[in-house]
């Protein structure tokens, strides 16, 4: 049975740390592989997810800086763990993961190694990305969730032949409203009171970061306002920008029209109650909420930013406009609240598409053929270079 290792920053609620606990989870479900889990910092509400599984204690790594001279007795830690466990393949996540974990994987010889790429545009130095580079050119696959991201590693001169784009997994049917409930009981679920007969245009986006640009989503809905006066807007998320979005509302005319809902804890209500959802993020890797819209079944109209147009089909599951034209985002919204018959063409055949190339199952099937044509590699090698091994493992490096 192969040996696998994950390894992750943190179990902090963010998109590449629930994918990758939900990756190990899958892969643990098969009994095909023996499945190990490590990380930089244990901390983290995921944490228990991975508990539960049963798997062997998580090994820590916790640095502070990788130019700190507790680093270096991390690292030797974390290739002793490689060696002892046998490790055949190693996955790392993100940015520090991947640095980390490629250089630990090739100082074990752990055999199979993959780094992953999840934005366009991290925002990295120079330096950043030189060791990025390096961490990249120790791997044996980099696994992207958008082809945009497969472009922008090529443009920057890394190997397409060792990238391949995995997309997100998303559960679908915990997106589903509970059988039975009303919209009534789901607004006042999320605490929003409004006129009946209102149409709602949502956004499910965090605001701790400003590259969501939710001001050109309330700039939009100034516009939308204007056109459909019984249209409402719905703003999901947490962070230090809701007082300031709060303001900018009220300063746009829409303090009584705007419900800020808060944390994302009911999403399934959310998304049953949303006629059109939005996205108006400035940069994006592949936006998981996309997908979530359509596998509620809601058209989407959002920029045109990372992989959402690998997502949405132009015109028929949603729209793209470019990144800051309120105009174009409100135009589109407009046409869809006046049109329902084009909403719930649009949402049933992204529902169709989210179960179809955005399911769990189809990200476990793309992660297991990876594998297996890394480890058939690895055997190849072996074979070639006259190693023998029982049971198709390579012997511990010493």
């Amino acid at each position: 049975m192969p040996r696998l290792l994950h390894l992750i920053d943190s179990f902090h609620q963010g998109g590449t740390e629930r994918q990758a606990v939900q990756l190990v989870r899958l892969l643990h479900e098969t009994g095909r592989y023996d499945v190990h889990m490590a990380c930089l910092n244990g901390d983290g509400v995921l944490r228990g997810e991975v508990d539960r599984l049963g798997i062997d204690p998580i090994q820590e790594f916790r640095l502070e800086g990788f130019h700190r001279p507790s680093t270096a007795r991390q690292f030797g830690r974390f290739v002793a763990l490689l060696r002892r466990l046998q490790i055949d393949l190693l996955h790392a996540h993100d940015f520090y993961t991947n640095i980390f974990g490629m250089a630990g994987g090739a100082a074990a010889g752990v055999r199979m190694r993959i780094a992953s790429r999840r934005e366009t545009d991290p925002g990295r130095t120079r330096a950043q990305r030189f060791v990025e580079r390096r961490a990249f050119d120790a791997a044996h696959a980099v696994v992207v969730n958008a082809d945009a991201i497969k472009r922008d590693l090529t443009a920057h001169g890394i190997d397409g032949r060792k990238i391949h784009t995995i997309y997100n997994g998303i559960d679908t049917s915990r997106l589903q409203a509970p059988p039975g409930s009303s919209r009534a009981e789901a607004l006042t679920a999320l605490g929003v009171a409004a006129p009946a007969g209102c149409l709602f245009v949502t956004i499910l986006a965090n605001l701790r970061l400003a590259l969501k640009d939710h001001p050109t989503f309330l700039r939009a809905a100034r516009r939308v306002k204007n056109s459909v006066p019984e249209a409402r807007f719905l703003v999901a998320g947490e962070g230090e920008l809701v007082e300031p979005m709060r303001r900018l509302a009220a300063e746009l005319g829409l303090a009584t029209d705007v419900f800020f809902t808060g944390p994302c804890r009911r999403v399934p209500e959310l998304l049953s109650v949303s006629d059109v959802c939005v996205l108006s993020s400035i940069s994006e890797g592949f936006p998981n909420v996309i997908v979530e819209y359509m596998a509620a079944g809601r058209p989407v109209v959002s920029t045109d930013v990372g992989g959402a147009g690998e997502a949405i089909v132009e015109g028929s599951t949603g729209f793209l406009v470019a990144p800051g034209d309120e105009a174009a985002m409100a135009e589109r919204i407009v046409g869809l609240l006046r049109d329902p018959a084009r909403r719930a063409a649009m949402g049933g055949l992204g529902r169709e598409i989210a179960v179809e190339k955005f399911s769990l199952r189809s990200q476990l099937a793309q992660t297991e053929a990876l594998y297996e044509s890394l480890l058939a590699r690895s055997r190849v090698s072996r074979r070639s270079a006259g190693v023998g091994a029982e049971h198709g493992r390579a012997p511990a490096v010493r």
